[in-house]
Formats: C-alpha cells, sequence, structure tokens
C-alpha cells in the first residue's frame, strides 16, 4: 500500500509537469516497455515456474540444491536478458516502430522522444528481473515483507528524480524521470540480494548450465509468457492501439489504469504472490479438499475487498480523476477523458483480481500450458475488440477490450478448475457473495447520489474543501460498506474489530 501510495504521489507530478500531451505520451511508452518484461519475465512467466520448482525442491532435497537451483536460473536469467537488452538498443528505433505505430506523425516529435527515453530505461529490464527472482526465492519460503518493501525504493527513487528533473528545468523532467527508472532497478536490486543474504538464501552467480532443473523450468517459463501475463500483453495491444489515436489519449490511459491499479496491485499481487506456495503446498500433499477451501476462502476474501473498489472507482471517476491530477498541465478536458476511461477499467477490475487468484492453481501443478492457451483466446478477443471499436470508441476501447477478455479469461480459468475438481464454490460460500455484491451495490448507490447532490457546491478540482469533501464521501461510504456487511451478517462486529486491531498493529 506503502507503494502505492508514493507511486501515486509520482503520477501526481508527471501528470502536473507534463501533462497529457507529447512528451507524457513518448515518456509512457518508454516506461512500458522494460515495464512489460518485469511483468512477464519478473512477476509472471518467472514466478509462476520459479517458485513452486525451489518450493519443491527446498522440501524434497534441501536448501543446498535449491538454491543452486536459484543460482543457475538467476545467471542463466541475466545473461538472457543483458542479451534482450542490447538488442533492444541497438533496434530501438524499429522497436518503438513496432509498439508505438502511431508516432510516426513528423509533427509532435513523440518517435524521437521515445527512442531517445527507452533507451534510458531500457536497462531496467535486467536488474527488475533479477530482483523478481530473488524476490521469488524470498517468497518461497515465506519472507514476504522484504520482498513487498523493495518495491516502494522505485517511487521514491522515481520522485527524487522528477524533482530533479523539474529544478533543472522543464525539458529535464522527462530525461530525469527515465533515469530514475533504471536507477531504482540498481536499488532494488541491491537490497533485496541483502535481504535475501541476511536470511541465507541469497543465489550466487554460476555457470549457466542446462541441467534438467533448468530445462524444466524453461519448459514451464515459455508458456507462462502468456499464460501469467495476458493482462500485461492486454495492456500493450491497448498502448498500441492508443499510438494511432490522437495525442492525449495514452496519458489518459495511463493514468486512468494507475488510480484502477491501486486496488489491483495492492490486492491481485498479494493474492497471487501468497497463495502460489500454499496451493503448492496442497497439491504436493494431494490434498484436493484443502485446495477448494482455500480458494473458496480467498474468491470471498477478494469479492469482499473488490466490489466495493470497483464500484467506489467507477462512481467516483471524475471527483477522483480531477482531484488526484486536476492541476498544472493537466487540464479539465484531460480529467474527463481519463475518468471515463477509469470507469470502464474499473469494470474489469474483479475479473482482473480474480483472475490472479485462480491462475495459481494451475501453477501449482506445474500446468502452465493451460493458461497459456486461454491466453491466447483472450489476446485475440481484446486484439479484435480493438481493431473493431477504436474508430468509434476512440481511446474507450481498449479499455473496453481489455476488460471483456478478462471476464472471458476468468470465466474459462473457473470453469476448467471446477471440471478438474479443483474449485468447488459452497451453497454458502455463493450465498455469501450474493450478499456481498447488495452489500457494495448499495454502498455504490450511496456515493452516486450524494456526489451528484453536493459537487456542484464545491470548487475547483485541486481545492483542499474539494479533497476533504471528496475524502468524507470515500470514508462514509466505506462505513457504510461495513455496517451493511454486520446487518448482512457477511462479517460479525467482533471479526470487524479484530481485522482492522490486527492492521493497525501491523
Amino acid at each position: 500500500m506503502l507503494s502505492r501510495l508514493l507511486g501515486l504521489v509520482r503520477d501526481q507530478l508527471l501528470a502536473s509537469l507534463l501533462g497529457a500531451g507529447p512528451v507524457q505520451d513518448a515518456y509512457q511508452i518508454a516506461f512500458r516497455l522494460p515495464n512489460m518484461f518485469r511483468r512477464l519475465f519478473g512477476e509472471g512467466a518467472l514466478n509462476a515456474a520459479f517458485v513452486p520448482l525451489f518450493t519443491s525442491r527446498y522440501e524434497e532435497q534441501g536448501r543446498h540444491d535449491a538454491l543452486l537451483l536459484a543460482s543457475r536460473a538467476f545467471s542463466l536469467l541475466l545473461l538472457w536478458l543483458a542479451f534482450l537488452t542490447i538488442l533492444a538498443e541497438i533496434c530501438m528505433p524499429w522497436v518503438i516502430t513496432l509498439i508505438a505505430p502511431g508516432f510516426h506523425d513528423h509533427l509532435t516529435g513523440r518517435f524521437t522522444l521515445a527512442v531517445q527515453l527507452t533507451r534510458i530505461t531500457m536497462p531496467y529490464t535486467v536488474l527488475i528481473c533479477g530482483a523478481a527472482l530473488i524476490a521469488g526465492i524470498l517468497n518461497a519460503r515465506s519472507h514476504f515483507t522484504a520482498a513487498s518493501a523493495a518495491y516502494i525504493s522505485f517511487n521514491v527513487v522515481g520522485i527524487i528524480a522528477i524533482l530533479t528533473g523539474a529544478y533543472l528545468g522543464h525539458a529535464m523532467v522527462a530525461p530525469a524521470s527515465a533515469w530514475g527508472i533504471t536507477i531504482s532497478g540498481i536499488v532494488q536490486l541491491g537490497s533485496l540480494l541483502w535481504a535475501a543474504r541476511k536470511a541465507g538464501l541469497a543465489p550466487s552467480f554460476a555457470k549457466p548450465t542446462l541441467t534438467s532443473d533448468i530445462r524444466l523450468l524453461i519448459r514451464r517459463m515459455i508458456p507462462g509468457l502468456i499464460g501469467s501475463g495476458v493482462t500485461q500483453i492486454n495492456l500493450t495491444i491497448d498502448t498500441i492501439i492508443a499510438t494511432l489515436l490522437p495525442t492525449g489519449s495514452i496519458s489518459w490511459l495511463y493514468f486512468a489504469d494507475r488510480v484502477n491499479q491501486l486496488p489491483l496491485g495492492v490486492l491481485g499481487a498479494a493474492l497471487g504472490t501468497t497463495l502460489l506456495p500454499l496451493f503448492t503446498r496442497h497439491i504436493t500433499a494431494n490434498d484436493r479438499s484443502a485446495l477448494q477451501a482455500s480458494l473458496n476462502r480467498a474468491l470471498d476474501y477478494a469479492l469482499l475487498m473488490t466490489l466495493p473498489a470497483a464500484i467506489g472507482l467507477f462512481t467516483l471517476a471524475p471527483a477522483i480523476m480531477g482531484t488526484l491530477f486536476g492541476y498544472g498541465h493537466f487540464g479539465l478536458s484531460d480529467v474527463y477523458h481519463s475518468a471515463a476511461a477509469l470507469r470502464v477499467y474499473a469494470l474489469g477490475l474483479p475479473a482482473f483480481i480474480i483472475i490472479k487468484l485462480l491462475a495459481p492453481a494451475f501453477f501449482a501443478e506445474g500446468d502452465t500450458s493451460t493458461p497459456v492457451r486461454i491466453g491466447f483466446v483472450t489476446l485475440g478477443i481484446n486484439l479484435a475488440l480493438n481493431l473493431l471499436l477504436y474508430r468509434s470508441l476512440a481511446y474507450i476501447a481498449p479499455p473496453l477490450a481489455s476488460t471483456l477478455a478478462a471476464f472471458v479469461n476468468m470465466i474459462a480459468l473457473g470453469w476448467l478448475l471446477y471440471k478438474r475438481a479443483s474449485f468447488h464454490p459452497t451453497k454458502m460460500s455463493l450465498f455469501r457473495a450474493t450478499k456481498i455484491v447488495c452489500a457494495a451495490s448499495i454502498m455504490g448507490g450511496w456515493a452516486w447520489g450524494t456526489y451528484i447532490l453536493f459537487a456542484p457546491t464545491l470548487p475547483q478540482w485541486h481545492s483542499i474543501p474539494r479533497l476533504l469533501a471528496l475524502s468524507g464521501l470515500i470514508f462514509s461510504s466505506a462505513g457504510l460498506y461495513a455496517v451493511l456487511l454486520i446487518l448482512l451478517k457477511i462479517i460479525s462486529p467482533t471479526e470487524l474489530r479484530t481485522r482492522i486491531k490486527q492492521r493497525f498493529q501491523r
């Protein structure tokens, strides 16, 4: 949560200093490419394939053999990504042409700037993917705090870089921000290596050898590049389509997605990280009933937290985007365009999070081929919808296509797990889910009505009274939701107090 809040501050600075124009569009492309590799090689395919394999080796053969596997994987990963990075640096004009075909307008200068900035950010790919592997080692042994805390440094370094660029001059904001991305990769990798060494889990550099375990890891990673990275690939397709739209579309989609990523990143990433080792232990013990119970509890928790977030973002999108970003170079038109995109992203928020919950059940069994087959279908749906809708719906088409594709992905994963007897919702869990939907809907009605009633009487977006009013509305909606959960007997007052107390004690 701290990382996401600091990320919000970083995005506010970018919006204020760069607005939603050609420089912002070029910078977002420079950030998108290494970030896509991070999600695919680092958080996606690598964790999906490496964590179960490392966990099983640690449990069956001991720490020495598990760390030997980790060292070989670490060395091979860095070697492979270094090769890709050097190749990308040489071929960057062609790379930008591929991922941003609409930048060849020769009027805004977006293409040249995107090439320059992406060459600065590209080394981040090597650094952050190496950090992700070490984070996977720590997570596999239930050391979650150090891995999570390391990501805070990305936003801390980013904020310092943006402020430094602003101090040097407006033209330096984008280059300084790009350098901040790469420097943050050095900080994250260094801090995670220190944490792993302190825990006695640090990998060493080893000769990259294609042992049977490494070959198994690669076999599992290749389909996982799509299977666990469908969301990021869909977002990349959205970005490609957005470059064909009017200048500013990339920026509107980026800031809308960043707000949507707050609940998605906090809850979705946490579920995916913690459930994979748990599901692996259930599969290793051949305990299907425990796996079903864990999935039902995780789904219940995800709905409890996700539905009010999705409905709240949808109802209050203009107020949220205006209050967070509506100042400096980010004008009123930018606020309303990004709010419309946020509403469409919010509709798909439950599906995006549930995918992160269901996919680890496949990965725990070593099955990365099934999610990839589903991934190909949903990628095709996303691309087809984008091409079909972008001329008529403009910048709304990419988030709408991603949302619809995410629901197809979620339904397919859930159905296949049900057919495998890995996922079996009980009548009680379905009844609780219905009550959660009712509680979240009533809360959304309260938020919508109150906003419509009082919004015209409030001053400009960036004023303190509007910020206080929005905060009050959000907290009152959360309070109403908590009361509804108690009245509908979804959660008891004692359990609610205990959870809040435990959270503040942490």
